[in-house]
Formats: C-alpha cells, sequence, structure tokens
C-alpha cells in the first residue's frame, strides 16, 4: 500500500462497538487529524477482512474532522505511523 497523487494515506485512530446489530466502526484519519473516514462493519465481515494500522483512500471519500476530535486524531494517527507498518494487521 503506498500513498500517491489519487490517495491519501490515513491511520486507524478508533475502533468501537455499538448498537443491536454490534456493529464495529473503525476510523483511519490524517496525521493532521483534519480529514477522516469511517467504516461500519458486522462482526462477521470483521472477522473475514483485515484490519490494517493504514489504508490509502481516494481524497473524495474522506470527511472533516470535528473540532473536538482533530488533535486526538492527529495525535493517535502519528503514533500508529510511528509505531506501525501501514500493511501490519492491528
Amino acid at each position: 500500500m503506498t500513498e500517491s497523487e489519487e490517495t491519501v494515506r490515513c491511520w486507524l485512530v478508533e475502533r468501537s462497538s455499538y448498537g443491536d446489530e454490534r456493529m464495529v466502526t473503525l476510523v483511519y484519519a490524517t496525521t493532521d487529524g483534519e480529514r477522516h473516514l469511517m467504516k461500519q462493519l458486522s462482526p462477521n465481515l470483521l472477522r473475514r477482512k483485515r484490519v490494517t494500522a493504514a489504508t490509502d483512500v481516494e481524497p473524495d471519500r474522506l470527511e472533516p474532522v470535528p473540532g473536538d476530535d482533530r488533535e486526538r486524531y492527529a495525535t493517535e494517527a502519528s503514533r500508529m505511523a510511528e509505531a506501525h507498518n501501514p500493511d501490519e494487521e492491528v
């Protein structure tokens, strides 16, 4: 997985479960904490899919991070980038 002009590298910053169906939410963010991608997966899909430290995302799929979360996402994305290879399963 490599970052290119067509994609932006985002790092896993949050994983949470919620709801009656126990959906799992994965949040990947840029290291500046400005943009993020949220994925919601069922537990069955999560067992079959690798969750990696980073993912490369098309810029138009990224959303702005709410102001309250920017610093936290920037800190966590930077920490993940320093501690893990992008393709490393986490």
